[in-house]
């Protein structure tokens, strides 16, 4: 990515960490990077590939975070890589997870190419996290403990993102955050092998 594009997805995630899309013109865009409107047109098209290219990053990065395959070969370890992996990506990435999770006005609908990048992502989770299970598990099963586990971390990266101070310390949320996707994955292979036949029982 070349300077110019890169200097304009910063201006413009900056603008939506602290405005959501409302911030999002493209005058104010080319203002805080620095370049002209005509440029944010040469380059993106205008607001909607801004947003698009912001959502298609951020995805990206949850995608590689989840790459955990080649770090361990134990399936539990790896969901416990992946969800640590995950919330610092969604710090790392604050903007762009508050764009792809946030709620949307009618100014942005995300392109064919953002959602097959997001399905791509809930994929890849689900064949993590899926592999806590039996290897007989069907897909259904492995997108449901997938979802648990996306719903459990999103919830702690939700809270440290909103104003909860003074309500719950969040100084070491991703800590709390492992502490509970341990309890819930150790409850997943629980289950999953109370489950599975007594011949396929460790």
């Amino acid at each position: 990515m070349n300077e110019s594009k890169r200097k304009i997805l910063n201006a413009a995630s900056e603008l939506f960490l602290h405005g959501g899309t409302a911030a999002l013109s493209v005058r104010a865009i080319a203002a805080q990077a620095g370049v002209s409107t005509i440029g944010i047109y040469s380059h993106f098209q205008g607001k909607q590939g801004i947003l698009d290219a912001l959502f298609i990053e951020g995805f990206s990065a949850v995608i590689e975070a989840l790459a955990v395959d080649q770090l361990s070969t134990d399936a539990r370890e790896r969901v416990l890589l992946a969800s640590r992996r995950y919330m610092e990506t969604a710090e790392e990435y604050e903007p762009h997870y508050g764009l792809i999770f946030g709620k949307l006005d009618d100014s942005y609908q995300p392109s064919e190419e953002a959602r097959d990048l997001a399905a791509a992502g809930f994929a890849r989770l689900s064949e993590v996290v899926g592999g806590l299970l039996p290897a007989a598990a069907p897909a259904s099963a492995k997108r449901d403990v997938a979802l648990q586990t996306w719903a459990l971390i999103h919830g702690f990266v939700g809270l440290k993102n909103h104003a909860v101070g003074e309500l719950v310390d969040m100084r070491c949320w991703k800590e709390r955050a492992m502490e509970a996707v341990e309890i819930l994955v150790d409850g997943i292979i629980s289950r999953g092998q109370q489950a599975a036949p007594a011949s396929q029982r460790r």
